[in-house]
């Protein structure tokens, strides 16, 4: 009779560093049950990883977040990339980074009430349509008024579906902007679905590469909070135009109290 019983599962061992997890998110010191990791430690990896497949498959709604956007009293402008769908967009990144026609001829026709653009913010879903969703919005409501104070002309914001982080000098360059500032739904991680990422270059036009750019990564609650993205990114955007180059040349040199 108890060569049937069920067997016992085995006691969890934990990890020598296993206090180090209050400091991180990162899966470490997970302890074992035999020679596996503990049950409820696979649970919550394939939670993750389920999480961050869904974020790159989750429908993008460009109209909903450009009304989003319109409500912090900026003009939108929504667009498409060459990318037809999702799925062509995943295994055509070449064509995330650049506008269908119809797109392209809605921005050539774009006209200037007064002066040239300095700066054509392009938010786009990526590779995380959640983060587009959940931190765009937030962001630019932290970042726009201290754009403003410092007089910066800004073209309508541009919501693109489907877009690379390239797609910006299409669309920096078409609007006539010195800079092009680019928020994206970054590759989620595991435990990370809503990563934003913000990247910026001085004199967009097609052809540059990232060499050229600088980013800003990892903006969402766990990570990157928004107004130290916020902070980060307007201290490169004057540096960026106040110095007239990105990239490789432009580093963030303020001392951290």
């Amino acid at each position: 009779m108890s060569a049937n019983l069920p067997a016992k599962p085995a006691p969890v061992t934990l990890d020598p560093w296993s206090p180090l997890r209050a400091g991180t998110g990162a899966r470490i010191a997970l302890g074992r049950a035999g020679g596996s990791l503990p049950t409820h430690e696979w649970l919550d990896f394939k939670s993750a990883h389920a999480a961050a497949r869904d974020a790159v498959h989750n429908v993008f709604s460009a109209d909903e977040l450009a009304g989003e956007i319109a409500k912090l009293g900026m003009q939108t402008l929504v667009v498409g990339s060459a990318a037809p769908d999702r799925a062509t967009f995943l295994q055509r990144p070449d064509l995330g980074r650049r506008l269908d026609p119809p797109s392209q001829q809605l921005l050539e026709a774009f006209v200037p009430p007064t002066e040239r653009p300095e700066l054509a913010i392009v938010v786009s879903d990526g590779l995380s349509a959640l983060a587009a969703h959940t931190q765009a919005a937030p962001l630019l409501a932290e970042l726009l008024p201290k754009l403003s104070n410092d007089g910066w002309r800004l073209a309508p914001i541009v919501v693109a579906r489907f877009g690379r982080v390239a797609l910006q000098d299409q669309v920096g360059s078409l609007l006539g902007a010195r800079v092009s500032l680019t928020l994206i739904g970054e590759r989620p991680g595991l435990g990370s679905p809503d990563s934003l990422g913000a990247y910026l270059v001085y004199d967009p036009k097609p052809g540059n590469t990232d060499a050229q750019r600088n980013c800003v990564s990892n903006i969402r609650p766990e990570g990157l909070p928004i107004r130290a993205a916020a902070e980060t990114i307007h201290y490169l955007l004057t540096e960026a135009r106040h110095r007239q180059l990105s990239g490789v040349q432009l580093k963030d040199q303020r001392v951290l109290a």
